[in-house]
């Protein structure tokens, strides 16, 4: 029998936000896997245990959820603008396949501390105590982001007291800022509307139309009202997640979305971009229990939303998503601004599955087009594990 040794690369296993993925340094990669095309994406699904038909990625790092199925690769940057750049893989569960069409926010707070540990910063840059500022190339969607990384004796500070809804344990607390965070080249609102209305299929909702306000800040996302749909905005994964005829029905309104945002243009299409656009449900604020059994008062955020990601709710919220949210709320007239109670605002509190956060974001109206200047959130980052993560030598 035939057999074919395995390989090791150097890796590192990081959460960042609500996320956890497999980071590595662009050139530790094998040489065939540093340029972008079939070797990288092959050797990233036998990672992380892709494609799996029983949904579980056993044989890998993969969690088996959108959070946990995901890689970044990291380099130093060429321009005198950045210090590194990153670039990040949502590796489909159980279709062969790595999708680059967005970023990952949760994980955008874990590249500074990556960049600076894996010695991809100059040591001048690095504060004794402090903060130490990362300037970050989102290579995905071109954009700037902005990491401030809590500097202790020289090193990455990972512990601290700042704790995060939808992660179990403290920890230090990262500043993120995402620079002009309008999604790729085009309008933040592609229809040119806050508002539109959405054609879906007659089986999504009576009469085929829902009102939806479609974004590009953070990642391309379709926000629709809950009660549109049948929800109240206070559900938890097991109430959406359980139900297949309730998920075929959000993939529905995220493939008409994806093409009336221009992303695709047919439906069918969308089966081979699960990462980007996003579909999340708003409500206004209201009491609810969260899935950790925390006690969420209506009196203590602006709104509510719940987001699904990669077919399924997120279990709290994408950090992208959250930059959507900020966004899309500071705009008045948008559904997310409705939910909230309209107006002007300058940042926002609204309530997950998993808790409450907050996201600033700042936005302006020139010659009739919204554009989004910055938007700000704090999340935090520690390594889980450190070292080589060994795959066949022919699986790529």
């Amino acid at each position: 029998m035939s057999q074919v040794p395995q390989i090791r690369i150097p890796a590192t296993y990081m959460r960042g936000g609500t996320s956890k993925g497999v980071f590595f340094r662009l050139q530790d990669l094998p040489e065939a896997a540093q340029a972008m095309g079939p070797a990288r994406d092959a050797l990233l699904m036998r990672v992380i245990g892709s494609p799996d038909p029983y949904q579980k990625q056993v044989d890998g790092m993969g969690g088996a959820t959108s959070s946990t199925s995901k890689t970044v690769i990291v380099s130093r940057s060429d321009s005198t603008e950045h210090d590194v750049d990153y670039l990040f893989g949502q590796v489909s569960i159980d279709k062969p396949f790595v999708d680059w069409s967005g970023n990952c926010g949760n994980l955008s707070a874990a590249v500074g501390p990556f960049a600076i540990a894996s010695g991809l910063i100059d040591a001048g840059r690095i504060p004794d105590n402090g903060v130490a500022t990362v300037r970050i190339w989102q290579a995905n969607i071109g954009k700037t982001i902005v990491s401030r990384v809590p500097i202790t004796d020289g090193k990455v500070q990972e512990t601290g007291d700042f704790e995060l809804d939808g992660v179990t344990f403290p920890a230090a607390e990262v500043p993120v800022e995402f620079t002009d965070p309008a999604d790729g080249e085009g309008a933040m609102f592609p229809t040119g509307n806050v508002v539109d209305e959405l054609e879906v299929p007659e089986e999504v909702v009576e009469g085929g139309v829902l009102k939806a306000t479609l974004i590009n800040a953070g990642i391309p996302t379709i926000f629709i009202n809950a009660a549109d749909i049948g929800y109240t905005g206070t559900e938890l994964q097991e109430a959406i997640n359980s139900d297949t005829r309730a998920l075929a029905r959000f993939e529905a309104i995220r493939a008409c979305g994806a093409v009336r945002m221009g992303l695709i243009e047919h439906v069918d299409e969308a089966a081979n971009r699960q990462h980007t656009p996003k579909v999340a449900f708003v409500a206004p604020p209201s009491d609810y229990l969260s899935s950790s059994g925390k006690q969420v008062s209506a009196g203590d955020i602006d709104l509510l939303v719940r987001a699904l990601s990669m077919g399924k709710l997120h279990h709290a919220m994408m950090g992208t998503a959250a930059v959507a949210i900020g966004v899309a709320a500071a705009v008045p007239g948008t559904l997310v601004n409705l939910a909230a109670g309209g107006g002007e605002r300058t940042s926002v509190c609204f309530g997950h599955p998993s808790g409450t956060l907050q996201v600033g974001a700042e936005t302006r109206q020139a010659d009739g087009q919204w554009a989004a200047t910055k938007a700000i959130m704090s999340r935090s980052a520690r390594v889980l594990m450190e070292g080589w993560v060994r795959v066949p030598g022919d699986a790529f």
